[in-house]
């Protein structure tokens, strides 16, 4: 009995379609119906019944289940013990966005040096799309990107970045601390965003503004808008981590708005379903907060 059809006939049963079970599995939808066909004619029996659209399990179907699901969690217990036992890989490939890149992975790097002292690291930068496509190709073991929900990932919330309004030392908001929406509309602002829905919740408190506000500069680059405002060209909303190292240095100073209080950008950390768990789960946080702080 071949454990191709076997796990054909789990993931039908899972996702309740031929089509999803074909996109998981990688597979053309022709082909998991002919896994399925050979499935029964081993088993002289049908496994599911169609109703409409809807796909259920014949009674025979329903017996068969539990025991198919062993099947395939033994396969995979026993590939993750000789994976263990076996040598580790001798590189781990790490994929993220622009600014996890450029903030996050300097600290990350010699935390997993540390752990794994004999694993090398290749690192790709590229949009979260890009990403999850070198994903499911195989092309990189794990990576960091936007928040997002795939059938055939794993995805963990790793970190959250609050988007704080910064302006620059000396700037008459420095020594307020706090201020409103309202009062930021006749101050030069450097607008960066990167595309994600978190920056839509910001674009939608402005629409609520009588005039709008004083875009000047348009940026794409968060290190570009933020050495803008270091060169008081202006002042501009970015994420925190983008402005760790100024802020402590006493050369950028976070405003607190209420209008925008609770935006923030949050960073998941992903992987093909059952793969690379160690990695995982030596980078995630032990008490479920992020491992770094602003």
């Amino acid at each position: 009995m071949n454990i191709e059809n076997i796990e054909a006939f789990v993931y039908v049963n899972h996702y309740g379609s031929f089509n999803k079970a074909a996109e998981v599995l990688f597979l053309s939808q022709p082909s998991v119906t002919a896994r399925i066909q050979t499935l029964e004619r081993e088993l002289d029996c049908r496994l599911f019944d169609r109703l409409g659209k809807q796909i259920m399990l014949t009674e025979k179907g329903k017996q068969f289940l539990p025991y198919a699901q062993q099947i395939l969690q033994t396969i995979q217990k026993g590939r993750l013990h000789l994976q263990e036992k076996g040598a580790r890989p001798q590189e781990l490939r790490i994929g993220s966005t622009v600014s996890v890149s450029n903030y996050l992975i300097p600290d990350l790097l010699p935390r997993l040096t540390r752990l794994f002292p004999r694993l090398t690291f290749k690192l790709t930068t590229a949009p979260s799309d890009d990403l999850v496509k070198k994903l499911l190709d195989k092309e990189i073991d794990i990576a960091f990107v936007r928040k997002l929900v795939h059938p055939s990932l794993q995805s963990f919330p790793y970190y959250e970045d609050p988007i704080r309004l910064y302006v620059y030392e000396g700037h008459p908001f420095a020594e307020e601390g706090r201020v409103s929406i309202d009062e930021i509309r006749d101050q030069p602002l450097v607008f960066f965003e990167c595309g994600s829905l978190d920056w839509l919740r910001l674009h939608r408190v402005f629409e609520h503004l009588e005039q709008p506000p004083r875009i000047v500069f348009h940026a794409d680059n968060s290190e570009t808008a933020k050495k803008l405002v270091l060169q008081k060209a202006g002042i501009c909303f970015l994420p925190g981590l983008c402005a760790r190292e100024e802020v402590s240095k006493g050369r950028l100073i976070p405003i607190e708005i209420e209008e925008t209080k609770g935006i923030s950008l949050q960073t998941n950390l992903i992987a093909l379903t059952g793969e690379n768990e160690e990695y995982i789960q030596a980078l995630l946080p032990k008490d479920n907060l992020s491992f770094y702080s602003i």
